[in-house]
């Protein structure tokens, strides 16, 4: 039997979810959100320092959330059912976490109560995004490969705050 006063993401699978306990568990990061690409012969995905014409660097959400599919013709549109299938989600990410079987850590907003606490431990990309997609060309793309988004910032795997 689950506790009834554990947190939602405790007691429920993420295809349960409500749709605000869903959109909850975006932390604000802005990972996703950066262009990304694809090797054809491995199919690996790097990251770049470049944000969706719609990402705001500062906030780091989206400029128009709910017309996002509409002005972004490669927006992915994240579903219980697809969680598991997109590979190149950050390893800090809650729904990843989620569905692999993982916690949620402290400075996640729905653990720490404090939205900032994402920026303070850089976890998002505040900061780090250089350039918006529609100010680059296509052929430099690949000079902005950047690994920090797939990868866990320091201190960022511990329970509690430092």
């Amino acid at each position: 039997m689950t506790d009834p006063d554990a947190p939602f993401w405790h007691r429920k699978s993420l295809a349960e979810m409500t749709d605000a306990e869903w959109e909850s568990l975006c932390d604000g990061c802005g990972r996703c959100c950066l262009v990304k690409l694809e090797d054809e012969d491995t199919a690996a995905t790097y990251f770049t320092d470049i944000g969706c014409r719609l990402l705001d660097g500062q906030s780091c959400r989206c400029g128009d959330y709910a017309h996002r599919n509409e002005k972004v013709d490669d927006c992915v549109r994240l579903t219980a059912k697809v969680v598991h299938e997109i590979k190149w989600l950050p390893p800090t990410c809650a729904y990843r976490l989620l569905d692999e079987g993982k916690d949620l850590y402290w400075w996640h907003p729905l653990v720490s109560g404090d939205p900032d606490t994402v920026h303070q431990a850089r976890i998002s990309v505040r900061g780090r995004v250089k350039d918006s997609e529609d100010d680059v060309p296509d052929e430099t793309l690949e000079d902005r490969i950047v690994d920090w988004p797939a990868r866990w910032p320091k201190g960022s795997r511990r329970k509690t705050p430092p």
